[in-house]
């Protein structure tokens, strides 16, 4: 059964940009979750999954990782707060499954305070949450789309392929709970094949959002069927928001592989598009989706 939303398609630009704009960009830990080490750095060759889904099942839970989940508040001067993924949903601080389902307290460990959800970290830094009007969804997974029904007066913005995905596919295994997404807001999806869509420095698929380049959505897909990153430019250097199109640093060196991919071959080519673009912009700012160590690291506002 699909979903029983009806997105519309994007029309770009969306209004409220500014020549020559430069944007805020807020880091926020939305919570953590726990996995094993295979999940950033899968093991090689034929055998390879086998191993995986040992190890996954049979190793101690001592030696998984607590992964940081992020979502993102940029500050355009003109268009106002905007968010990049939501978090955590408010009830996953007393536990899962409400909003995950029956299984996820078998399938998943998350630690979250309520002080990292989304509404609390708005507060924090003097927005109130029905203040945010654009949303972007690099992809739809749990750990991205918890708390998409904390912002109903919000533009969800999507690829195209990513809500066909989650819609048709959705499941706790596939990584979609549609409870999640599947509520009657303004949905609107991306068509990266339409002949309007433009390439930008490495990217083949790219979208201006606001029509002023200081937020371009960039089509990185092979985490999953529709994923798309985000390129940020802020006073004086560009920072892109990699998400799940590259797991951590290690990613990016190309000395490790993801366990969950949609499409290996597509998650190849991204990420090699991501590679060429650091190349040509060494000083950039990269968040990589899921680093524990690059997080750490992380400032509280970059502008």
């Amino acid at each position: 059964m699909g979903v029983a939303t009806e997105p519309k398609p994007l029309t770009a630009p969306l209004p409220g940009g500014r020549a020559g704009a430069t944007v805020k960009l807020h880091p926020l830990l939305a919570g953590e979750m726990l996995a094993p080490p295979c999940y950033l750095d899968r093991h090689p060759g034929k055998l390879g999954l086998a191993r995986d889904v040992g190890a996954t099942l049979f190793s101690r839970r001592s030696r998984w990782t607590w992964l940081p989940i992020p979502m993102f508040l940029v500050e355009h001067p003109s268009a106002g707060p905007i968010m990049i993924d939501t978090g955590f949903h408010p009830s996953v601080v007393a536990g899962v499954r409400p909003n995950m389902g029956p299984l996820s307290p078998v399938l998943y460990r998350v630690r979250i305070t309520r002080e990292q959800t989304l509404a609390a970290q708005l507060e924090a830094r003097g927005i109130a949450i029905g203040d945010v009007k654009t949303v972007v969804m690099t992809h739809l997974h749990i750990d991205h789309a918890s708390g998409i029904s904390e912002l109903p007066g919000a533009t969800f913005l999507v690829d195209r392929r990513e809500w066909a995905a989650a819609g048709a596919r959705g499941g706790l295994f596939n990584g979609y709970v549609r409870r999640q997404f599947d509520h009657a807001f303004d949905w609107r999806t991306i068509d990266y094949d339409a002949p309007e869509i433009d390439s930008f420095a490495p990217f083949g698929q790219s979208v201006d959002l606001l029509g002023d380049g200081s937020l371009r959505l960039l089509s990185t897909p092979g985490h999953t069927r529709g994923h798309q990153s985000v390129l940020l430019r802020l006073a004086g250097r560009e920072a892109l928001l990699t998400a799940d199109a590259s797991f951590t640093r290690r990613t990016l060196a190309g000395e490790a592989m993801p366990l969950v991919l949609d499409d290996t071959h597509r998650f190849r080519r991204s990420l090699h598009e991501i590679q060429h673009y650091l190349r040509l912009a060494p000083d950039a700012l990269v968040i990589p989706g899921h680093d524990a160590e690059a997080w750490a690291e992380l400032q509280p506002v970059y502008g």
